[in-house]
């Protein structure tokens, strides 16, 4: 069965691997970490381990069980090249990715060092999107890591932006996503620092997609910047903005 998500930029989430540990600024108020304790206080198999790094060998096939196309976050809850994932289960699930072309797949990770070194022993199917997480301006670095994927859509998460990225090189680039912190003790994301990488994404045609503003309400914060909607998604450099009253 499918996982509901209220991620705006995918359809679903699949997570064969569960848990994680914080590495970066970003992963201090992490929603992975708060969610995964509640499941776990619920009863939730998969979470039986809290947040604790946990492989779910019954999940590995459960794409192949989705008949209709669908954009798959692929560990929600967890980072995929997290060091104690071990080299065998990521290649795993990158073999359902491939058995499963209908599909397309977003990978999101921090441990972009982890990734670059395995990434010439992975099968980089048409369908597999590959991002970085960014924070802030001392984490760039994983972009340049992530230019030398042979993904066939490079993706940046700039979120939680919780500081400015000054230095941004969009070069390889295939789509750029931003979004302030939400939840109890969220920081606070400066419109300027938005404004910069969309208009850097825009000048270098790059898809741009705001998700939101965060904060403690996130759905009073909304997603407006500028009095619009930015959902440019890969592949839609063309494609329609849909202005929104401020």
């Amino acid at each position: 069965m499918a996982t509901g998500t209220t991620i705006e930029w995918t359809d679903t989430t699949w997570n064969p691997v569960t848990g994680c540990s914080k590495i970066s600024p970003g992963c201090k108020n992490c929603y992975a970490e708060r969610m995964a304790r509640r499941l776990q206080a619920m009863g939730q198999r998969n979470y039986r381990n809290g947040f604790r790094v946990t492989m779910h060998e019954h999940m590995l096939q459960a794409p192949k069980r989705w008949k209709r196309p669908r954009n798959i976050f692929v560990n929600s809850m967890s980072d995929l090249f997290h060091p104690e994932v071990p080299f065998d289960f990521i290649r795993k699930v990158f073999g359902v990715m491939g058995e499963t072309p209908w599909h397309q797949f977003q990978i999101l990770t921090k441990r972009s060092e982890r990734l670059v070194e395995f990434a010439p022993e992975l099968p980089w199917h048409p369908n597999i999107w590959m991002g970085v997480s960014v924070e802030n301006e001392i984490y760039a670095y994983r972009i340049d890591h992530l230019r030398t994927v042979s993904a066939a859509v490079r993706f940046i998460s700039f979120e939680p932006l919780v500081g400015r990225v000054r230095s941004l090189n969009l070069t390889n680039i295939d789509w750029v996503i931003v979004g302030g912190e939400s939840g109890p003790g969220a920081r606070a994301m400066r419109r300027e620092w938005v404004v910069e990488i969309r208009d850097k994404a825009l000048a270098a045609s790059v898809p741009f997609f705001f998700k939101q503003w965060g904060g403690t309400r996130k759905k009073k914060a909304g997603r407006l910047l500028d009095g619009t909607i930015w959902n440019f998604l890969p592949g839609a450099r063309h494609g329609v903005v849909a202005p929104v009253p401020a």
